[in-house]
């Protein structure tokens, strides 16, 4: 096994990108606390999953959330930059679904893209005087 810890700042690029409108350091790293959900999010979803006597151990949740913060950030890095080359400043749902599935997570991006009409025509409906 390879260790590349420090060898080469690009393994780590990812990380100067502010997708969350985090705060960055002086050399524009977002700080940890920052790159991560919120540790008791992560705790809450997972225990909806368990039987309600189960327990979680912190270590768990730890994994749990580094591993849930990294997803976000590889897919929403995926559609930022098609969002870049396409000169748009916004990543929207349409892009996170393509992300999804650029990246070979179609079990995830077909049902997000059935949510996002449903989630959309009832907005728009709301929205009517």
């Amino acid at each position: 096994m390879v260790d590349n810890m420090g060898s080469n700042n690009s393994d780590r690029e990812w990380l100067k990108h502010d997708f969350a409108g985090g705060s960055t350091s002086d050399d524009g790293i977002i700080k940890e606390q920052d790159r991560l959900l919120p540790i008791a999010n992560v705790g809450r979803i997972m225990k909806q999953i368990l039987p309600p006597n189960a327990k979680i151990s912190k270590e768990a949740k730890e994994t749990m959330q580094e591993c849930v913060s990294e997803f976000i950030s590889f897919v929403t890095g995926e559609a930022s930059d098609r969002c870049h080359k396409e000169k748009r400043k916004t990543v929207n749902g349409d892009d996170i679904c393509w992300a999804l599935a650029s990246l070979g997570f179609d079990d995830y991006s077909e049902p997000l893209k059935r949510y996002l009409y449903r989630y959309r025509e009832v907005e728009g409906r709301e929205s009517w005087p």
